[in-house]
Order: structure tokens, then sequence, then C-alpha cells
């Protein structure tokens, strides 16, 4: 279980890895998450399903003195902000996490980091959006990607659709996965770590990650703060 539960981490490290030398030295401005308990919100998002991309899965990592413990699934249904409003543009009302990041996305990463606060008894410390169409890229760049064995092609959110069972929807019918969202996109976690098992492909898909990042399609807040971490503690400590 608690290997299972460490798997979330592989997918940042499988896209930050390559990042580490090449922005360490520029990012060192934000709190030291080195030292300290912390909490990590990563937003998995649909990049072209709205503008900045819709929040569809969120995780909360918690680190204590720097080093991984557990993570905790959060589901955007029904999360609101206790005071900012929805974008104009999608006709105000209540803001929902999935809608965060609609009209600012440096913003909206605020709003979700205040939605999670409010409805959660978390309190962020750093917040990372990682965009599907990135995780794409860095799975294309080692393709074919084996899943539970079998080898595929299908995309990051068909891999997770697969799977998902799609509860609490009403339009499911037809919908043959039985997994929570959670544990659907945790299939895909586990395929990306078995990955990068291969020093070759790790290689690899670091390069690619690099790429997208420069893309804008791994955004993080604050920057120093989470890049620093990672240099500082290592790859082992998180993804052991």
């Amino acid at each position: 279980m608690q290997r299972r539960k460490k798997l979330i981490i592989a997918i940042l490290l499988v896209v930050l890895v390559g990042l580490l030398a090449s922005i360490y030295g520029a990012l060192t401005a934000g709190p030291d998450l080195t030292q300290a308990d912390s909490d990590i919100l990563i937003l998995a998002a649909d990049k072209y399903e709205q503008s900045n991309g819709g929040v569809d899965m969120a995780f909360m990592i918690h680190l204590e003195n720097g080093s991984f413990k557990n993570y905790t699934p959060i589901y955007p249904g029904g999360m609101t902000h206790p005071t900012q409003p929805a974008s104009s543009a999608i006709g105000g009302g209540k803001m929902y996490l999935h809608d965060s990041l609609y009209d600012d996305l440096d913003k909206g990463m605020d709003y979700a980091k205040e939605i999670v606060e409010y409805n959660t008894n978390f309190t962020p410390d750093a917040v990372v959006v990682v965009y599907d169409e990135g995780v794409d890229r860095v799975i294309d760049s080692i393709r074919p990607l084996e899943v539970d064995g079998v080898e595929t092609n299908l995309s990051a959110a068909d891999i997770i659709r697969e799977n998902d069972a799609y509860n609490g929807y009403s339009s499911n019918a037809g919908v043959t996965g039985t997994m929570s969202r959670g544990d659907a996109v945790m299939v895909l976690v586990k395929a990306l770590a078995q990955a990068a098992a291969n020093p070759d492909k790790k290689a690899t898909m670091a390069q690619a990650a690099l790429k997208e990042y420069s893309n804008g399609n791994i955004v993080m807040k604050p920057e120093g703060s989470f890049t620093k971490l990672l240099a500082t503690k290592g790859i082992e400590s998180l993804g052991g």
C-alpha cells in the first residue's frame, strides 16, 4: 500500500527530473519546503477544455521534512471559492475548482489554492499545474507505453477514461470502467513510473519534459520552492 501511495509522485518526477539542472540556479525564490512539513497541490488540467484548462482532478502531496509521506485525491466537483465569483465569460456565479484557471493562470492557481483551503483541512504551500497535453508529449517520446502489461498508444486522458467508472455522473451509461477517478489516474502514474525505471527511456522523457516546461504545459508556483525541494532532497527521497 505504501508503495502504491508513493507512485503518484512519479508523474512529477518524470516531468521535472529533466528541469532541475537547467532551472534550479535561476529559481531559488519562495519558501523552503525542504526543512518542514509541507503540502503541494497538484492540478491535473485538460488544456483545451476551456480557457487556461479545466481542472479535472487534483491531488494533495504531503511532505514531512521534505520527504514524501502520502497523497490525498481531491475531486473538483462541488468545490467552490468562498468569495471570488466565476469568470463573467462563463456566466459568473460561484467559482468552481474546475473553472478556477479560466481568466488568468497565475491568479487561477491562487484561486485553486483558496478553494482547496476553504473546502478541506489542507493549506497548500505550493501549486503545480500539469496539463494533459504535456503528459501526452512525454508519453509520446517513449511510445508505445505499457499499461498493466499491455502496450497502448492511447492518450493520457483516454487511459484514464478507460478505467474511470465516472461515479456521480448522470451520463455515464455505457461506461465500462470500474475505478474511481483517483485510482484511474494511478494506473497511468504506475505505467509512467515503470517506464522511467529504464534509464534510456527516463532520459528521453526528461528531455521531452524540459520542452513541455518551456511550452507552459507544466507550471509551478512558487517555482523556486518546488525545484529547490527536488534538487535538495533528490529524486530517491520522493519516489522511492
